[in-house]
């Protein structure tokens, strides 16, 4: 019968009557073989950890039972290649039609080998090594088994209150864009089908990056024109790469949960973006609806969630326990089932796995696979691109080797600290520490003590550390948050220095030694209270496996500092959220905060009372060990540009100083006059350079006309004539500037 199906499909495709593809025909032959719950099983997925799933009649079912059942189309969090052999065989020989398994995990930012936290990478701006470090951290999870990892996450963000701002690429729609798609077209590669590649997610969708008051999974509230403008280009960018799934957001936007929107599923997703994957939602999310408020139990969210095109149920078991009664009360059709059931069906035909179940993992593979050599070098390069130097007073830094060196904080012998949030697979002792990379680089020279705890004071610490600074001829402190503190569920409502901390920098000061704090952080911080008693702060995020090393590659010079900020710093909690790329308003910001006691003309501008409305660190900043220059900034044939015309950029970018590093060169623009009100200035281009001393280099950048386009006052996207104001440096407060003008 099979045989006589495929010949039948193969007739009509030659007659040009079956314009099917070959992963959609295999989907619907299979399908008319398949019980409506097989379907739906499909569209189930679950997790060990979960335990029961309430069955259609009220009773337990285990995920072994499911599985026998043919009714689990997915499993996430499973913890080894064994186990994660034993349900796919328990799938593939005791099913009745032996569909394999598709395995997920939450694969952020590496698998065994754990790179810089996503934030962290972005700002090294070095896309291609973004690329790579997914590259290896899907060869490894398809090592172990899994086929399928939670990422890119592409939610903008400019509020460090919401602590997944760790797993982005930062608060500019533009850059996290580029990233976004170099994380896809890591893991995915160019086929697969190809063992050593998985599918990639994109999440959350839509707009998760902006909840009120920074509370993780609280409301979005947003025009539609800000949405698509500021938070949609990542999402788009990324399935334009070819991202084979995506996955909902637990939020709600225009006041539908995502997961039961089908504007944001159907019409935007599908429709107008053309997505042609399969949608999962977050965990629960389905089930969360009722909490919404916009379902009054578990069958009305899962009928919510189908009418909105979402094609697996992440958990709760929803689908499975609701779709016989939406069927036989007519509220669902078989057809929109079977639409559903195909795109996960046509995923795993695409990933190989109907052809080999087990073309993923297996115990040695998984042995030979992870750790290598040339990952951890590798790994060590990205951590040292992605940290970010913020002060060097007196050029403290880099330290030659010849100091005594009084390292001093809790995070010296914290691998945690290291690696931050989302590292399910790490392991502590391949972790180097501060620490030990501080030993190994300067033997002999380092005194270490905690002082106090991330949030304690320690008996006697403070007491201890300030001997040890005084006894030294500079003190290193390791500052910060702890990697607990960054992730999902991890609000704050300030993310300024823990008391314990600042106490401890404060009398290390008064020691009279130079300070360098190496800051630990899964998030910006607001450090303009304790700045002063910094002479050097150097970023080093959550770093990785080889983050020990990469910090003392850095502190001691021999890697220049080349990271650049993705998330400006604010200077005190009541800034926050804050962003370069604001829009300038009918009483623009001044920068200064005015003095009320001298002038009450001042006050009625868009300003604070007493802080700048400046952050401290903005987007884009980064230090380094040597100089560059920014000159001869040009517009190419500007009093030719018309609408549709690309717009040549050139700039000088010279090392004036006396040692090889590395910048970014970054490309702001402006419309000065457009039909709805647009940002002080946007990233429209970047480079990351690496120049000798004495070096001069000549940097071209193309503005498309897609580049100066946005969401116009008739809400369709495009250009629009008048005049565009540039600027170039390495950060977004560059002063180097030039204009263009648009004509019709």
């Amino acid at each position: 019968m099979r045989n006589l199906f495929i010949v039948l499909v193969a007739v009509a495709c030659l007659c040009g009557c079956d314009r099917r593809s070959e992963a959609e025909r295999f989907a619907d032959d299979l399908m008319s073989r398949m019980t409506l719950r097989e379907k739906v099983g499909q569209m189930s997925q679950f997790a060990p950890q979960t335990g029961v799933v309430t069955g259609p009649e009220g009773e337990p079912m285990d995920l072994n039972a499911l599985i026998k059942a043919g009714e689990v189309g997915s499993v996430l969090n499973v913890k080894t290649p064994e186990e994660i052999w034993e349900l796919q065989r328990l799938a593939v020989d005791s099913s009745r039609l032996g569909i394999p398994i598709l395995f997920g995990h939450d694969i952020i930012h590496g698998c065994k080998v754990i790179f810089p936290i996503n934030l962290g990478s972005a700002c090294s701006w070095n896309v291609e090594a973004v690329k790579e470090s997914a590259r290896i951290a899907a060869a490894e999870a398809a090592a172990m088994g899994i086929a399928w990892t939670f990422s890119p996450m592409c939610d903008v963000s400019a509020d460090p209150r919401w602590g997944r701002v760790s797993e982005g690429s930062g608060e500019d729609p533009y850059l996290a864009a580029k990233l976004s798609a170099a994380m896809v077209e890591g893991y995915q590669g160019e086929e697969l089908a190809d063992s050593t590649t998985i599918m990639a997610c994109v999440k959350h969708f839509a707009a998760y990056g902006a909840p009120e008051a920074g509370r993780d999974y609280n409301t979005v509230d947003m025009s539609e024109r800000m949405f698509r403008d500021r938070y949609l280009p990542p999402y788009v960018a990324a399935l334009d790469a070819g991202a084979a799934t995506v996955m909902t957001s637990f939020n709600d936007f225009n006041a539908i949960p995502a997961s039961g929107s089908r504007w944001l599923l159907k019409e935007l997703l599908r429709d107008e973006l053309g997505f042609d994957g399969f949608v999962v939602s977050d965990y629960r999310a389905v089930t969360e609806m009722i909490a919404h408020g916009v379902a009054r139990d578990t069958t009305e969210a899962a009928y919510k969630a189908m009418k909105a095109c979402l094609d697996m149920e992440m958990v709760s078991g929803s689908y499975l326990n609701s779709v016989e009664e939406l069927v036989k009360e007519g509220l669902v059709s078989e057809k929109e089932i079977d639409a559903m059931c195909r795109n996960v069906l046509v995923a795993k035909y695409n990933l190989g796995l109907f052809e080999d179940p087990f073309r993923y993992g297996g115990a040695e593979r998984f042995a030979g696979s992870i750790y290598r050599p040339e990952d951890l070098a590798f790994a060590r390069s990205i951590a040292r691109e992605s940290m970010v130097l913020l002060k060097n007073e007196g050029e403290v830094l880099p330290l030659d080797g010849g100091e005594r060196i009084a390292l001093i904080g809790p995070y010296i012998s914290s691998p945690r600290a290291m690696l931050g949030s989302w590292t399910a697979f790490r392991d502590y002792d391949r972790t180097v520490t501060i620490g030990q990379g501080f030993e190994e680089r300067f033997p002999g020279k380092v005194t270490m003590t905690a002082g106090c705890g991330p949030y304690a004071e320690i008996d006697g610490g403070i007491a201890q550390a300030v001997r040890a600074a005084r006894n030294a001829d500079v003190a290193v402190l390791t500052l910060g948050l702890p990697g607990e503190f960054s992730g999902e569920a991890a609000s704050m409502t300030s993310v300024e220095l823990p008391q314990a901390q600042k106490n401890l920098l404060a009398a290390v000061k008064a020691a009279g030694k130079p300070v360098v704090v190496l800051l630990t952080t899964g998030r910006p911080m607001a450090l303009e209270s304790v700045i002063d008693d910094m002479d050097a702060l150097f970023l080093a995020w959550h770093p990785g496996t080889e983050g020990g090393h990469a910090i003392a590659d850095v502190i001691s010079g021999d890697h220049s500092p080349s990271g650049h900020l993705v998330m400006s710093f604010p200077r005190c909690d009541g800034q926050i959220p804050i962003r370069y790329n604001h829009k300038a308003t009918g009483r623009p910001l001044e920068g200064t905060a005015p003095d009320p006691l001298i002038s009450m003309k001042k006050l009625y501008k868009s300003c604070y009372l007493f802080t700048p409305d400046t952050p401290l660190y903005p987007f884009g900043y980064g230090l380094s060990y040597t100089e560059f220059e920014f000159d001869s900034l040009e517009v190419v044939d500007k009093d030719n540009i018309h609408i549709g015309d690309d717009v040549t950029v050139r700039v000088r970018v010279s090392n004036v100083g006396d040692r090889d590093g590395a910048t970014v060169a970054q490309l702001y623009m402006r419309d000065m006059a457009a039909s709805t009100t647009r940002p002080v200035r946007e990233l429209k281009g970047f480079e990351r350079l690496h120049l000798r001393k004495g070096e001069l280099r000549v940097v071209e950048f193309v503005l498309t006309a897609e580049d100066m386009s946005f969401w116009r006052e008739d809400m369709k996207f495009g250009q629009e004539p008048g005049e565009f104001r540039l600027w170039l440096g390495n950060h977004s407060d560059a002063t180097l500037e030039a204009s263009f003008t648009v004509r019709p």
